[in-house]
């Protein structure tokens, strides 16, 4: 028996034929493809929400700005959003492209060069928004074992607008690992179908 539209099945165990595998060839790019669109968006969004936070504050006349390059881990998460958005982009016009041909199944070698894409951005997206979230923790908390103070009583608006960038990035991440999912599942499913046609033959 098979799974991939190929060989009859005995008994009451379901057998996917061809227009069942349209149906969910046809339902994982339209996934992917709006996956990809959310990514792409809400990782310029984070970028830019970071990227463009500036606070003045002035102390004993002394004016102190608050920047996202003040601390590492916002700059990193800047970068990484930047390289999500760029990649989502690449990869939305080629799913786009994919379904203008009305091709599904692609060769094995670009099966693999997208699934470890989608797999090094994810641990990227998902590294970054750790260090940012941990940084912006000891930011709103303090840490007073060590006399560091709570920089956001200081800076407010700041580290509001740094919160909304630190959440459109989680969002980024978790995206980003469904997308590894699905790029995993169309890369083995070129193996089975192989196995499928041999068993049929």
């Amino acid at each position: 028996m098979s799974y991939l539209g190929v060989g009859v099945s005995p008994g009451n165990v379901p057998v996917y034929h061809g227009n069942n595998l349209k149906v969910i060839d046809r339902r994982v790019r339209v996934t992917e493809l709006v996956l990809r669109c959310v990514i792409c968006g809400l990782a310029i969004l984070g970028a830019a929400l970071i990227g463009t936070d500036t606070q003045v504050k002035v102390i004993f006349s002394i004016e102190k700005i608050a920047k996202f390059t003040d601390m590492k881990a916002l700059l990193f998460l800047v970068i990484a959003n930047g390289l999500a958005a760029a990649y989502s982009l690449v990869q939305v016009l080629r799913c786009i492209l994919s379904m203008i041909r009305g091709s599904v199944l692609f060769n094995k070698p670009l099966a693999w060069a997208i699934f470890s894409g989608d797999q090094l951005m994810a641990y990227l997206t998902l590294t970054a928004v750790a260090a940012a979230a941990q940084s912006a923790a000891f930011a709103k908390l303090g840490q007073p074992e060590l006399q560091w103070m709570k920089i956001c009583n200081m800076y407010g608006k700041f580290c509001n607008q740094v919160g909304e960038g630190i959440a459109s990035s989680l969002i980024v991440s978790l995206s980003m690992i469904v997308l590894s999912g699905i790029s995993a599942f169309s890369l083995f499913r070129l193996y089975g179908n192989s196995k499928g046609k041999s068993n049929a033959i």
